[in-house]
């Protein structure tokens, strides 16, 4: 697990979060839950970690909703900071651009 992932983890436990604009849009657009999202972090796994990014460091991970359907969640922590965990966006990953898992981009 990165570092970015586990503060993320514990910003989310500690009700550190904040939702970006385009997450709540995005969670709308494919009938995302928070409450899924949310309690989903724990047990969330990493696709791609992202430490540098340059708006602050960022993980895409997979999550599961309530229905245990997958789900792809980008969280980060903005630059110069060290809360809160950000939902930037998340959305139902597309089985034709993913590995069965959906762990993998496919070529």
């Amino acid at each position: 697990m990165s570092d970015t992932l586990s503060n993320i983890i514990r910003l989310v436990i500690e009700g550190d979060v904040q939702i970006s604009a385009h997450g709540y849009d995005e969670l709308a657009d494919d009938n995302i839950f928070v409450r899924d999202v949310i309690l989903g972090v724990e047990d969330s796994e990493m696709v791609e970690d992202y430490p540098e990014f340059h708006k602050g460091p960022a993980v895409l991970v997979l999550q599961y909703d309530g229905e245990g359907n997958p789900i792809h969640v980008v969280w980060g922590i903005s630059k110069g900071t060290v809360s809160p965990a950000v939902l930037v966006t998340a959305y139902r990953p597309d089985p034709a651009r993913w590995s069965g898992d959906f762990l993998r981009r496919l070529p």
